[in-house]
């Protein structure tokens, strides 16, 4: 924001501010329109939104048309970890759910820590202007991932829960007949 857009210091640490508040804002309020669209549906939306967002961001040179792009970009960024997550969870058996989502964290996390490296040695070599054309680069990335995700049929969580409560309090587990 400050070497494209000529912002002072207090304007660009606001459009930052902007970005995770929107994240922030959108793991919040968009739950409702992703379980009512669906996990896989929804983020395809997010995603085709942020692309939207960030050629916004990029092609228009006004510093408040960026702000706001950018906290936009945030809120439909925002749902997209933990709508995977959820959607692994109703795609894996119920014994692979921690060992999943661990590794899906931790490899997330790490992609959090070496993109940026890698975004800003580009940036620092060609330019701050580099940068757009590398994230768009990434959400299609994401993008091509998510669409080779599996849509098999998801488990219904519900059930899953009834039938254990079933076994738990019927003649599973913990209940042994005696004949006498």
């Amino acid at each position: 924001m400050t070497n494209v857009r000529h912002a002072n210091a207090l304007a660009s640490a606001a459009s930052s501010t902007g970005f995770w508040g929107g994240m922030t804002v959108g793991r919040l309020s968009l739950s409702f329109l992703t379980a009512r669209l669906g996990e896989f549906k929804s983020v395809l939306l997010y995603l085709g939104l942020a692309v939207i967002l960030e050629l916004i961001f990029w092609l228009v040179p006004s510093l408040i048309t960026s702000a706001i792009a950018v906290a936009l970009l945030g809120a439909v960024m925002g749902p997209m970890f933990p709508t995977a997550c959820v959607l692994v969870t109703k795609l894996l058996p119920r014994s692979l759910h921690v060992g999943t989502i661990g590794f899906g964290t931790a490899f997330g996390g790490s992609g959090g820590a070496v993109f940026p490296f890698i975004v800003g040695a580009i940036a620092q070599k060609k330019g701050v202007k580099t940068l757009q054309p590398v994230v768009l680069g990434l959400l299609a990335a994401i993008a091509t991932l998510w669409i080779c995700m599996p849509r098999g049929k998801e488990k219904d969580h519900d059930s899953e829960h009834q039938n254990e409560m079933h076994n738990f309090s019927g003649s599973g587990a913990g209940h042994e007949e005696v004949s006498v």
